[in-house]
């Protein structure tokens, strides 16, 4: 929903904004070495590097930040059909069309005569469109390159859409439970052999599978709430380091308990993630 106190966008600022990009790499592709050189190969792992940038962005609210990485994300993503125009595979008018045609498509609710009252409906269709566009399993749109959390997530999402799901969270968290008690098991013992911990590590994967489901279930996030976990540790370590630098200590020659009066300090001075 738009903020009615929101500055009055045009759609023709947008447009001429737009094309003003495509101008400059026009321009750049054809006059700077770098540009010149550069493949979707060699992109890639930029790409990949800024997707990453704009997500802690996200996580940390920083709308100016967001604002730079929104723009060097595009920048690639033009790029790319920049990059395929010029071998006469497509350009950036058949990518947005494309994008396009497939929304309506699979929108029917909103272009068609289907009904789709809650976002449930919603998935179901849309899972049901896929599968007509050519997919031979629900999961066959689960990029097998993602992170292991997101993709778990994306495998249940998936599940969820064609009707495989538990009915109430208490179910969800017996098998959280049940997949803790089997992993206690497996490294709960005198002498672990490798053949204990290759169970260990099956039963630990099941946690984690299980864990994620039930954060989903809640319509939580694992993948953020872990994000934001690790910036929350990094900002607070970053002060415990900084205030024994500021004692003249060194943290590899501090007590735990030393280190955990700084540690304690800084969960009153940094700054949550969430403000």
């Amino acid at each position: 929903m738009e903020n009615p106190a929101a500055p009055a966008y045009t759609r023709q600022a947008q447009l001429d904004a737009f094309n003003r990009l495509l101008d400059i790499l026009d321009d750049l592709r054809e006059k700077c070495p770098w540009d010149r050189k550069q493949t979707m190969e060699s992109l890639r792992h930029l790409t990949i590097e800024e997707t990453y940038e704009l997500s802690e962005a996200i996580l940390t609210q920083d709308m100016p930040e967001i604002k730079k990485e929104l723009g060097d994300v595009l920048l690639h993503l033009v790029f790319y059909a920049k990059i395929a125009a010029e071998k006469g595979d497509f350009d950036i008018a058949e990518v947005l069309n494309s994008q396009c045609d497939k929304l309506v498509f699979r929108h029917p609710h909103i272009y068609g005569d289907t009904k789709a009252e809650t976002e449930e409906e919603v998935k179901q269709n849309w899972e049901s469109l896929k599968l007509k566009e050519g997919n031979k399993s629900v999961l066959s749109g689960v990029p097998s390159s993602l992170p292991s959390m997101v993709k778990a997530m994306r495998i249940q999402e998936k599940a969820r859409g064609v009707g495989f799901d538990w009915d109430e969270p208490s179910k969800v968290w017996e098998k959280v439970e049940e997949e803790l008690a089997e992993f206690k098991t497996e490294f709960d013992k005198p002498n672990l052999t490798d053949a204990d911990r290759v169970k260990a590590t099956d039963e630990l994967g099941d946690v984690f599978f299980s864990l994620i489901n039930f954060a989903r279930f809640l319509d939580l996030n694992p993948e953020e709430a872990l994000a934001k976990t690790n910036l929350k540790f990094i900002q607070r370590f970053q002060y415990l380091e900084q205030a024994a630098n500021a004692q003249g200590k060194k943290l590899s020659e501090m007590t735990l308990a030393e280190m955990d009066v700084y540690w304690n300090e800084a969960k009153t001075k940094t700054t949550p993630l969430d403000q």
